[in-house]
């Protein structure tokens, strides 16, 4: 081919996909300057309904870009690529990651479950896949947690979503279980009233909610109570150590022997 004929050639190209290229140009342009506008919205939308943090950042990334692929399926058609081998590229494609990425679909499912149905929401004090720890985010693959030894647990949204999961915050008030044992010889009653006196004098202790003081077993060298305060979720583990170290002075002031191991000397005569 000579120079006028590639001149000629370019030509036909530039009349027959030129107006195309500019509309595409064109769409692409305003179609994102459209995006931004209904994104606004959208979020104005969220803010005014009280959506919860995670669910309100989830869906909008979701609309966000599905508005993107319409837009780009759009450029694309006007331009004169066929959208049926498009779509079946994108199928096939869709369905290779699908094989290779079970477990991180099954994440995200259970990620869109939780953000759904909320079982617990950030802030919350959370106990699941033998981990216990605040919700610090939630996000569409993981849920992050704070420890108690302010650790960060990552735990997956797949098991998660199908675990069993307790939440301690949800009704505001927790119940602090402790087993106090003390020596056969000590008295019931007595022992009784020294452990609720401890009980009712601590602060942070909800009396309203009946804290109980019962006898739980008899075990082998000891008489062991169940001692049952009421406290708030964020005050468990100030009640918990509290108690435990308050109980052990009051029931030495009182005589009351808390039993433990004893090691009896034989001597052998000679």
């Amino acid at each position: 081919m000579n120079t006028q004929d590639w001149i000629d050639k370019g030509y036909d190209l530039l009349i027959t996909f030129g107006p195309k290229l500019i509309a595409a140009f064109l769409i692409w342009i305003v179609g994102g300057f459209a995006i931004r506008i209904i994104m606004k919205g959208v979020k104005k939308a969220f803010k005014k309904s009280n959506y919860d943090e995670s669910l309100e950042k989830f869906l909008t990334n979701l609309i966000k870009w599905s508005l993107k692929v319409v837009l780009i399926v759009v450029v694309l058609t006007t331009v004169g690529i066929a959208t049926t081998s498009f779509a079946a590229i994108l199928a096939s494609i869709g369905l290779a990651i699908g094989l290779a990425l079970q477990g991180s679909l099954g994440n995200f499912a259970g990620g869109v479950l939780i953000m759904l149905f909320k079982p617990f929401k950030i802030g919350d004090l959370i106990e699941a896949q033998g981990q216990i720890g605040v919700v610090k985010q939630i996000e569409i693959f993981t849920t992050k947690l704070t420890g108690l030894s302010n650790r960060e647990i990552i735990l997956p949204n797949g098991n998660l979503s199908n675990d069993t999961i307790i939440n301690f915050t949800t009704e505001g008030t927790r119940r602090v279980d402790l087993v106090i044992g003390v020596g056969y010889d000590s008295d019931i009653k007595k022992t009784k009233d020294v452990l609720m006196e401890v009980l009712r004098a601590h602060p942070l202790v909800i009396e309203e909610l009946l804290p109980t003081v019962d006898v739980l077993e008899l075990a082998d060298s000891s008489v062991n109570f169940a001692v049952r305060p009421w406290c708030k979720s964020e005050d468990y583990w100030r009640v918990y150590f509290d108690i435990t170290e308050n109980t052990k002075i009051a029931l030495d002031e009182a005589g009351i022997e808390i039993p433990y191991p004893h090691q009896v000397e034989i001597q052998k005569k000679g």
